[in-house]
């Protein structure tokens, strides 16, 4: 509740008094675009008026004046995605360390939030399948999802992995690696290659106008990646520029 507060109390004052009251609460229709002149995102926006009302709901304001029909968020341009290509891709592969290599390559290919690569274990890898198991806890719809590996990926997964006998099911499948230091580590990689930098989530985005332009459906796509809502995945993908090449991954892994 603390954090909610301060974050609310620290944009209320982009906010017009309320007439009758003079207190500072998100009643006007030019609160919003106040709010965007000040720099502030949409998101950002959206999420301040939803801590506002949170507050306002525990205070037992009724009606809720941050929730009056009145607050519009601003439009914003959604800037164009430019997934990196194929070449960019295996540049930055080869710059990477040993240990990185794979976890980019299973972003590539699953399409995965980043997150994935600290809450894998090993007891999510279905050997008889080469699969992976995503838990509801790491997708977008919160529910579980199983990606399907090409024979050539699951075989260096499982050639880092003990013997079936001493496999511990609980430990990490990347070990040794953090989304975070993956997140860098690949920053670095594109700078020193020389190629456009690009982010883990740059991957996904790659991932979804590949499956688009090889003819899956939007409603395949959504499982396959574990997406929420058809109509933006739809809208934000159509027009994504992408070379539409795979990575070979036979060439570039040992």
């Amino acid at each position: 509740m603390f954090s909610i507060v301060s974050r609310s109390a620290a944009f209320c004052q982009f906010w017009e008094p309320a007439p009758s009251t003079g207190s500072r609460l998100p009643t006007s229709p030019r609160s919003s675009p106040r709010l965007a002149a000040a720099g502030k995102r949409r998101e950002t926006i959206r999420k301040c008026v939803k801590y506002v009302a949170a507050v306002l709901d525990e205070c037992g304001l009724d009606p809720n004046p941050a929730r009056a029909k009145s607050i519009r968020l601003p439009h914003e341009e959604h800037e164009e995605l430019v997934p990196p290509t194929a070449e960019h891709v295996e540049a930055v592969y080869r710059l990477l360390a040993l240990s990185y290599r794979l976890p980019l390559l299973w972003l590539d290919w699953s399409g995965a939030r980043v997150a994935s690569v600290d809450t894998l274990t090993v007891g999510d890898y279905d050997e008889r399948d080469r699969r992976v198991r995503l838990r509801a806890s790491a997708t977008k719809t919160r529910a579980a999802l199983w990606v399907e590996l090409p024979d050539v990926l699951a075989d260096a997964l499982e050639a880092t992995l003990p013997p079936r006998e001493d496999r511990d099911g609980s430990a990490r499948l990347f070990p040794g690696v953090s989304a975070d230091r993956l997140r860098t580590a690949i920053a670095r990689a594109c700078r020193a290659a020389g190629v456009p930098v690009f982010s883990p989530h740059d991957l996904r985005h790659r991932r979804i106008s590949l499956l688009h332009r090889q003819g899956r459906s939007w409603a395949e796509i959504a499982r396959f990646v574990g997406q929420r809502k058809l109509s933006i995945t739809a809208d934000t993908y159509t027009h994504v520029l992408s070379d539409g090449a795979e990575i070979d991954y036979a060439s570039v892994l040992p």
